[in-house]
């Protein structure tokens, strides 16, 4: 009886906790239906295993990415500190920093083993990382790391680990706790990776504002939208001659150059780029949301002469390369464009269409005739601030009545 009476609290006890873990997994997967950002996901299951009697100390969580910038992300969460998320850039170089491969979660990725535990005090301590020897004399006694396999090939998954600074580590309990836990971990990473490819690829591709109308549903031919906004139309000068001169790889590396300085320029000011077209870029600066069409014009002129300045220090370094030196026409229009899908219904590109797209190119072919770098039309010059030259009247090819044309005055 004696021996019932102290057995029967200690399987309530641990009847308790198997159900405050069950909450953290039940959580994890409404969290990963409800699509939540990975962030307060990750701080909150950390969180919920400490309020459930799992004594964590530290916890992290790496993973690849598939992004234009980054190629992996990794979050460190601490006891009373929160998360802090890194940020790993694309490598020259297809192979791990030399400070990774000392890390544990290396050695796991590499051996695929599934996971590894290392006590790290007492006389069971094994600390045989240069990460453990940091994260014990920080204060830690016992490590677990795992690696959960998205059935992708070698790299598609997410690796991390879990620390304690308990002494005497990580009971039997609480590493029971911690396995299950972290497969329902990988499945809501897993899950939210999946949304954040979607919007990545859609950003890159078709821009964030166009990206987000197609993950909204607008994806079937003729869905579309009339936009009223500033038009960017810039074109690279002597492309023919350079790519015909140049190695490809260097004609890439001009056309990025250029397209840093135009592209980057549009972005930074709050533009929109909707193509490159070979080697144009063509951009809007909507109206709506805010801003008229004052400011939108003001941001596309600030846009050219950002431009214009960046490509200043991009000729000065390609000058101390030897490289050729660059410069494009920039026209600047204001009207009405046509954001829609067009195309068959397989293969349907998301385009910019309408009569103000053709005035802004062939605006744009006036900058190499009246030798000014910039052009606008009389719509856009009435809006933006600053000094024009009036350039007078011109025809443009495939536009009926000859449109107004004006130009920044040159600086002194």
């Amino acid at each position: 009886m004696a021996g019932g009476r102290k057995a029967g609290p200690k399987r309530a006890a641990a009847a308790r906790d198997a159900s405050l873990i069950d909450g953290v997994a039940d959580w994890l997967m409404g969290q990963a239906l409800a699509e939540t950002e990975f962030e307060p996901l990750f701080e909150g299951c950390c969180e919920r295993l400490l309020a459930a009697g799992v004594p964590l100390w530290r916890a992290h969580a790496t993973f690849r990415i598939l992004h234009p910038l980054y190629e992996a992300m990794g979050l460190t969460w601490r006891r009373s500190q929160g998360v802090e998320i890194f940020r790993y850039p694309h490598r020259a170089v297809a192979e791990f920093p030399e400070a990774f491969m000392a890390n544990p979660l290396h050695h796991l990725i590499q051996t695929q083993l599934p996971s590894l535990r290392r006590r790290l005090t007492g006389p069971e301590a094994l600390v045989d990382f240069p990460l453990l020897a940091d994260l014990r004399d920080q204060g830690a006694s016992d490590y677990l790391a795992y690696l959960i396999s998205f059935g992708a090939g070698e790299l598609s998954g997410m690796v991390g680990s879990w620390a304690t600074a308990r002494r005497g580590g990580f009971t039997e309990g609480h590493l029971r706790a911690l396995q299950r836990v972290q497969q329902r971990l990988g499945v809501a990473c897993k899950m939210w990776l999946r949304g954040e490819i979607a919007k990545s690829v859609v950003a890159t591709y078709l821009g964030p504002d166009a990206g987000l109308r197609v993950l909204d549903g607008q994806i079937r031919r003729g869905d579309g939208e009339t936009v009223h906004a500033a038009i960017w139309y810039s074109d690279l000068r002597n492309s023919t001659p350079l790519a015909d001169r140049l190695p490809r790889d260097a004609f890439i590396q001009a056309l990025n150059d250029y397209f840093e300085c135009a592209g980057g320029s549009v972005l930074r000011h709050d533009g929109q780029i909707l193509n490159f077209i070979g080697d144009a870029v063509l951009a809007i600066f909507p109206t709506g949301k805010g801003v008229g069409a004052r400011r939108a014009c003001r941001r596309a002129l600030a846009a050219g002469k950002d431009a214009q300045a960046a490509l200043v220090t991009v000729n000065r370094r390609r000058a101390e390369l030897g490289q050729d030196q660059l410069s494009f026409g920039l026209a600047l229009h204001m009207g009405d464009v046509l954001l829609g899908n067009i195309g068959v219904p397989e293969r349907i590109s998301h385009s910019v269409i309408g009569a103000t797209v053709n005035e802004v190119a062939r605006l744009e072919a006036l900058t190499k005739k009246l030798k000014r770098p910039v052009v606008a039309s009389g719509s856009f010059a009435a809006q933006a601030p600053g000094a024009w030259d009036d350039l007078g009247q011109h025809r443009l090819r495939g536009v009926k009545a000859p449109l107004q044309v004006f130009a920044p005055v040159r600086s002194t």
